[in-house]
């Protein structure tokens, strides 16, 4: 195995690490939304890794997105993520649950 090889395994698995402590971490106000950016700052991720995670778990219906000024549904691709809030869908309850597996989500 080469080093570009073991750099995109480290890659892999930092990914999947992530979405899981993404997932984790807007779990712990479930009921209520949490603002994407603030949830940046508590977390020890990367910003690229971050919104890579947050986009992965959007795109996958784990998590919800939307308008912080307006409350209206949102898309990640569509706004600056300083301007969204998320929470967890069925999808992602369930997920963090154990009803549902996902290998690229680690719980």
């Amino acid at each position: 195995m080469n080093s570009k090889e073991i750099e995109t395994k480290m890659k892999a698995a930092r990914f999947v690490a992530n979405n899981g402590k993404v997932l984790r971490a807007i779990n712990l106000l479930r009921i209520k939304f949490v603002s994407l950016s603030e949830l940046k700052s508590a977390l020890e991720i990367p910003e690229n890794e971050y919104l890579d995670c947050i986009n992965f778990l959007f795109e996958s219906s784990y998590i919800v997105l939307r308008l912080i000024k307006t409350k209206a549904n949102a898309n990640l691709a569509d706004h600056e993520y300083e301007d969204l809030e998320s929470k967890l869908s069925d999808k992602g309850i369930r997920l963090l649950a154990g009803k549902i597996y996902d290998d690229s989500v680690e719980v």
